[in-house]
């Protein structure tokens, strides 16, 4: 195996997209992804048994596809790796079979990493298939998603990652959803608020900030709460329709938005400053969203904080960051896993390798 520049090929199911991305070291070869996004739409939110099923339809033709986009051929890779957790099961362990197959069927070694480390491990790449960058540590690290909410403090990126916070409850991205369905707007819900809003006054209406007073610092510093704002947003609009007041949705969706990208910023600053790490690096799905990632220029540059974000392709669920993060395992001389580990759908987020 080279072990400096490893060739390897990173399978990701741990939601509703299937990812394969073929990287060599930290140099990014091919990221395909197979979206069963529009299949979830009909239901208002992701199903997990649909969402394994498309898994299931979609990695064989996946694979292909990014084999050929890397220019390589299946047999010339050095290493397997696949996300083990967290996130659906049923999801996981289509990934997971389909990663030990592989690797078996190539006589190849397996590494089973952890989907949110992988999320930091998508800043090493360059989207455009030039050589990467390393990520500079320590760093605070912002994972906003459909199903996750996560405050990490990264020393070292493949054995020093500590959980600061998380949501309590809803994570952002099922916030949008579910405030989405509310206003009338199409599932997934991001987008379309994000559309929305655009044309709103995000100081129309002050939203609750979830466990951001006092009494809450102690407890839940780096957590995240979004089941409250939610249900401020539900009820105001329902007095706003009981009342027979037409509901000025842009301003709704601008100030619900500026509420959760008040929160996420405040707490990640917050933690920069604590911990004297001038540097955050923001990831996942939700980052995609335009106010976050302006906000996030401007507060990090007050605040004398360094900010990376990843390619907008990279900081969806994908392949390419689960093979990413196994590069730099093998780089740093960690052993493959055992064949025996299985999907883990709590899997917590200072297991970076599943060993066994």
């Amino acid at each position: 195996m080279n072990r400096e520049n490893p060739l390897v090929l990173g399978i990701e199911t741990s939601c509703d997209e299937t990812g394969i991305g073929i990287v060599r070291g930290d140099t990014l070869l091919a990221n395909t992804i197979a979206s069963s996004m529009e299949e979830h739409a009909r239901y208002g939110g992701v199903v997990p048994e649909v969402a394994a099923r498309a898994h299931l339809e979609a990695l064989t033709p996946t694979l292909r596809t990014a084999v050929a986009d890397a220019g390589i051929e299946l047999a010339d890779i050095d290493a397997v790796a696949v996300t083990s957790g967290p996130g659906l099961s049923g999801a996981l362990m289509v990934g997971v079979g389909a990663a030990k197959a592989l690797a078996v069927s190539l006589g190849k070694p397996i590494y089973a990493v952890n989907h949110l480390v992988g999320h930091v491990g998508a800043d090493l790449l360059d989207a455009h298939g030039g050589p990467g960058h390393p990520v500079e540590l320590p760093t605070i690290a912002l994972l906003v998603s459909g199903g996750h909410t996560s405050l990490l403090l990264v020393r070292d990126l493949v054995s020093d990652v500590e959980l600061l916070g998380e949501t309590i409850d809803d994570a952002a991205g099922e916030a949008f959803d579910k405030v989405a369905r509310v206003l009338g707007l199409p599932y997934p819900g991001g987008p379309q608020i994000d559309r929305v809003a655009a044309g709103g006054d995000p100081r129309a209406i002050r939203f609750p900030r979830g466990l951001t007073k006092p009494k809450d610092l102690d407890a839940h510093r780096y957590d995240f709460s979004f089941s409250g704002l939610k249900t401020a947003v539900a009820r105001w609009v329902e007095q706003r329709q009981d009342a027979g007041e037409p509901v000025p949705v842009a301003d709704v969706a601008a100030s619900f938005r500026e509420a959760v990208v008040d929160v996420l910023l405040t707490k990640a600053l917050a933690a920069c400053r604590d911990y004297d790490v001038p540097r955050l690096l923001l990831g996942g799905g939700v980052v995609a969203n335009a106010r976050i990632r302006e906000v996030a220029v401007e507060r990090t540059e007050a605040a004398g904080v360094a900010l990376r974000i990843p390619a907008l392709s990279l900081c969806t669920d994908n392949g390419a960051m689960i093979a990413a993060l196994a590069a730099q395992l093998i780089r740093a001389g960690h052993e493959p896993s055992t064949l025996g580990f299985s999907a883990d759908s709590t899997l917590p987020v200072t297991e970076i390798q599943v060993t066994r």
